[in-house]
């Protein structure tokens, strides 16, 4: 199997290199972003190792251009730092593990071989459904191109229906995966925020998108319709 170790600091990367040419990969080392980004749009590897900062093109930049690019090859990201953000960044621009320096190269080791098992399935930056698309890196949610002013919570519900498109999802299945225990199961809270959410996604283009499944729960339909051509349908 063939790997890409990304990593500007020599040791490092000749470290990096010895272990997985020792565990049987075939290795390629690069230590710049602009070269690494080409060879991982040249060769199909099993997996690349991404050092988060880079000269050329820091890791998050390249994690998102593959991605935009359709290739898919596991990336388990690496950094000296240790700032929640910058993992939740690496992880939104698509990267599969992040995993903190000072490391193990036995840990690294193990979460490599569970990134090659895992495969590579297509998973896009952005999140489209219609002509409405949200970008998780970004924080960045349109409407046919005009940005769409969302809280936290309105952002999160939305994200969670644009990976379920066209499914039925139920007020239980909402609140398990976007409220924490103490949320009231009796409450009409996802009611409201579905309500809130419609408005601003809905509405304002008189459309009907995110839609109630009348005694299950709501869906978001692959594609906008237009009020008119809905019966009794109103955008909110």
């Amino acid at each position: 199997m063939r790997v890409l170790v990304v990593e500007d600091d020599a040791r490092t990367a000749r470290m990096l290199q010895r272990g997985l040419t020792e565990d049987g990969y075939s290795v390629d080392v690069t230590g710049d972003g602009r070269e690494a980004l080409w060879r991982a749009t040249e060769v199909d590897y099993d997996a690349i190792v991404l050092d988060l900062m880079l000269p050329g093109a820091d890791g998050i930049e390249m994690c998102r251009m593959l991605r935009a690019a359709e290739r898919w090859s596991p990336v388990l990201m690496l950094t000296a730092r240790a700032d929640v953000d910058d993992r939740i960044a690496g992880l939104d621009a698509g990267a599969d593990d992040y995993l903190a320096k000072p490391f193990s190269f036995a840990e690294l080791s193990a979460r490599l071989r569970a990134l090659v098992r895992r495969g590579r399935p297509a998973r896009p930056v952005v999140l489209v459904a219609g002509d409405l698309a949200l970008d998780p890196a970004a924080r960045r949610a349109t409407r046919g191109g005009v940005a769409l002013e969302l809280s936290s919570k309105e952002f999160a519900l939305l994200e969670f229906f644009l990976r379920h498109v066209d499914e039925v999802l139920t007020r239980a299945t909402i609140r398990e995966h976007l409220w924490d225990f103490a949320a009231d199961a009796l409450s009409n809270v996802i009611d409201q925020h579905v309500a809130a959410l419609r408005r601003k996604i809905d509405r304002p283009f008189g459309v009907v998108q995110l839609e109630t499944v009348r005694g299950s729960g709501y869906r978001l339909r692959p594609v906008a319709i237009p009020v008119a051509a809905v019966p009794g349908a109103e955008a909110d």
